[in-house]
C-alpha cells in the first residue's frame, strides 16, 4: 500500500478560490467588478458543503462524485446560516467582512482537516478529483495529429463552442438585470407620516413638509424641484432646486413654504423634473390648502 503526504487538487482549487474572493471582496478596486459576484456565489453555495464533505468523508468508496456534488450543495445551505446566527451573537455581527472571515475560515480548516484525513489512507482509497489526468488527456486529444484537415476544424470549432457557453452562462450569472426605470416622489406631514399635512394656515404663517424622493432609474441621476401656488412660483430652500441622486438611493429634506395671499382650496404643486429637463414635470404632487387673515 502506498502513502503520499501532499496537498489533493480539489483541495487546492478550493483554497485557491477561497482566497481568490477574498481579494476580489476586500481590495476596493476589485470589489465593484462582477468577478466578485462570480466568486461569491460559490463561496456560499458551494464551497463550504465541499470542504465539509471532504473532511467527513475521505475515502472514494464513501460516496461518489455525484453524492458529493449534490450534499456539497445542501450542507452549504445549512452550515452557512448557522455561521450567521452564530455571528448575530457576537459584537461583529452579521456584516459583509466577518461573515467573509468566518466562512472563509470555515472551508479552509474543513479542507485541512480533509487533507490529513486522506493522507492517513493508502493511495488507492484516497478520494481525489483527476484534475491533472483529465487536463493531460484533453491536452492529447487536441494536439493528437487528426486523420484529416475536417477532423482538425471540428475539434477546434467543438472547443470554441464550450469555452463561448461557460463565458456566456458567466456573463449571465454575473450580469443584473435592469428592471423597470421609475422614480418615488411623495411628500409627508411634519413627523414624517402621511398624515398632518399644513392644509390651514394664517397668512404669514409658515407650512411644513417633508418631501422624499426614491432613484429606481439605474444611473445617477439630477433632480429639480419647484413648488407652486395657484401656477405662481413658490420661493424655497435654493439647495433644494438641483438635487443628483445615486440608482436605489432615497432622499428626504424637511420644506418650509409661506403662503403669499389668503385664499381657500388653493392648490399647492410640487413639481418634480429631471435632468434638467425644465418644459414638463416628471412627476407632480399636490396639496390643498386653505389660508385665512391673521
Amino acid at each position: 500500500m502506498k502513502y503520499r503526504n501532499n496537498i489533493p487538487s480539489d483541495i487546492q482549487v478550493v483554497i485557491a478560490l477561497v482566497l481568490l474572493t477574498c481579494i476580489f471582496i476586500m481590495v476596493p478596486t476589485l470589489s465593484n467588478t462582477p468577478i466578485r459576484t462570480a466568486l461569491g456565489l460559490p463561496i456560499v453555495l458551494f464551497l463550504p458543503g465541499y470542504a465539509l464533505i471532504a473532511a467527513l468523508f475521505p475515502a472514494k468508496d464513501d460516496l461518489d462524485g455525484i453524492e458529493r456534488f449534490a450534499l456539497s450543495f445542501g450542507l452549504s445551505i445549512a452550515v452557512v446560516p448557522l455561521i450567521g446566527l452564530a455571528l448575530n451573537y457576537t459584537t461583529w455581527g452579521i456584516r459583509l467582512y466577518p461573515i467573509l472571515i468566518s466562512l472563509s475560515a470555515f472551508t479552509i480548516i474543513m479542507c485541512i482537516v480533509a487533507m490529513f484525513r486522506r493522507n492517513s489512507l493508502p493511495e488507492e482509497d484516497q478520494f481525489n478529483v483527476p484534475f491533472s489526468s483529465a487536463y493531460i488527456s484533453l491536452k492529447d486529444e487536441i494536439s493528437k495529429k487528426p486523420e484529416n484537415k475536417l477532423d482538425q476544424i471540428l475539434t477546434i470549432l467543438l472547443v470554441l463552442s464550450i469555452v463561448a457557453s461557460i463565458l456566456t452562462l458567466a456573463y449571465v450569472v454575473v450580469t443584473p438585470k435592469e428592471g423597470e426605470k421609475f422614480t418615488e416622489f411623495y411628500i409627508l406631514g411634519p413627523d414624517g407620516m402621511a398624515d398632518g399635512y399644513p392644509t390651514d394656515l394664517q397668512l404669514g404663517q409658515n407650512g411644513t413638509v417633508i418631501i422624499g424622493i426614491v432613484n429606481h432609474e439605474y444611473a445617477d441621476t439630477e433632480y429639480s424641484i419647484k413648488l407652486m401656488l395657484d401656477n405662481k412660483s413658490q420661493q424655497i430652500d435654493q439647495e433644494l432646486f438641483h438635487i443628483t441622486i445615486p440608482h436605489n438611493e432615497t432622499w428626504e429634506k424637511e420644506v418650509t413654504f409661506t403662503p403669499p395671499s389668503v385664499g381657500k382650496d388653493m392648490k399647492l404643486q410640487f413639481l418634480l423634473y429631471k435632468d434638467k429637463n425644465m418644459a414638463e414635470s416628471y412627476r407632480d404632487l399636490h396639496l390643498w390648502i386653505d389660508v385665512s387673515e391673521v
